[in-house]
């Protein structure tokens, strides 16, 4: 890795450079050339941080969250089961909603679709760790547990452009744009607003029995008569059901229908926990 210029900006408005937090996530990039920028800006000192009410500052790290007892369980277990105690200590709740691709293709800089090849390199070759929802053009796996908790508690996203349902925040990759988020350069999520449930609750199956990423991840958040559903690890982007019944859309690869059987599984668990 290349010696790159630092900034610490007094001010988010006209940010240059790729924003550094907690590092977790932009240092390894950094380090495999997988990021390439000409200047990092440490914006930990204007970030948020903490928990209001039901409004989480980006800034918040998830070891901060899931010994908070202010948000919701589905949250505080979610960001609990990620990553390790040093990782989890580190990294913040926006950085980790912008984590890139677990792909070991695009990690090995495959020219594959995310990096504006014309292939799925996974689809055709070693997949058992990617995903069953949404497979084309793509076949990645978003690995954020907390995204997926979120997305069930009907988070709305602050940045320093706009406000937006998280749900928003991702998009599946098309030939004009390869990308998985909608933030533009320079623009910073700031806070996140939650809605509080009834009850909620995440679960996780991974390989290792902590610290791994999800192989399927379930969310599940309970409002009255309504309960919201939502996935990690099944498809590019975190992943909402409607109803315990989408899981009959998914699509997997012959290397991933055994997490379907997993998401069913963990999909009822989830619903017998918030009900």
């Amino acid at each position: 890795m290349s010696e790159l210029a630092l900034t610490r900006p007094s001010s988010l408005d006209g940010l240059e450079g790729t924003p550094l937090a907690g590092g977790t996530e932009v240092v390894p990039l950094l380090r495999d050339g997988l990021l390439r920028t000409e200047a990092l800006a440490d914006v930990r000192g204007l970030l948020p941080r903490g928990v209001d009410g039901d409004v989480v500052g980006a800034g918040t790290t998830l070891a901060d969250l899931e010994r908070s007892v202010d948000v919701p369980e589905a949250l505080r277990d979610a960001c609990r089961l990620a990553a390790s105690p040093q990782l989890r200590a580190m990294g913040t709740i926006g950085g980790n909603l912008l984590q890139a691709t677990r792909c070991w293709y695009w990690r090995l800089d495959f020219p594959c679709f995310l990096h504006g090849g014309d292939r799925c390199h996974a689809r055709e070759g070693e997949h058992r760790e990617h995903a069953i929802f949404a497979v084309e053009p793509c076949a990645s796996a978003h690995p954020s547990d907390p995204a997926a908790a979120l997305l069930a508690l009907g988070a709305t996203v602050e940045t320093t452009a706009r406000r937006f349902p998280l749900s928003e925040l991702y998009r599946l990759p098309t030939d004009d744009d390869r990308r998985l988020t909608t933030l533009e350069p320079g623009e910073v999520i700031l806070r996140l607003a939650l809605e509080r449930p009834d009850a909620s609750t995440y679960l996780k199956a991974m390989d290792r029995r902590r610290f791994s990423f999800p192989l399927v991840g379930v969310a599940a958040a309970r409002y009255g008569d309504e309960t919201r559903l939502a996935l990690a690890g099944v498809a590019p982007i975190p992943w909402r059901l409607a109803s315990a019944s989408d899981l009959d859309a998914a699509t997997p690869l012959p290397g991933t229908a055994y997490k379907l059987e997993i998401a069913r599984a963990l999909v009822r668990r989830a619903l017998d926990a918030v009900h």
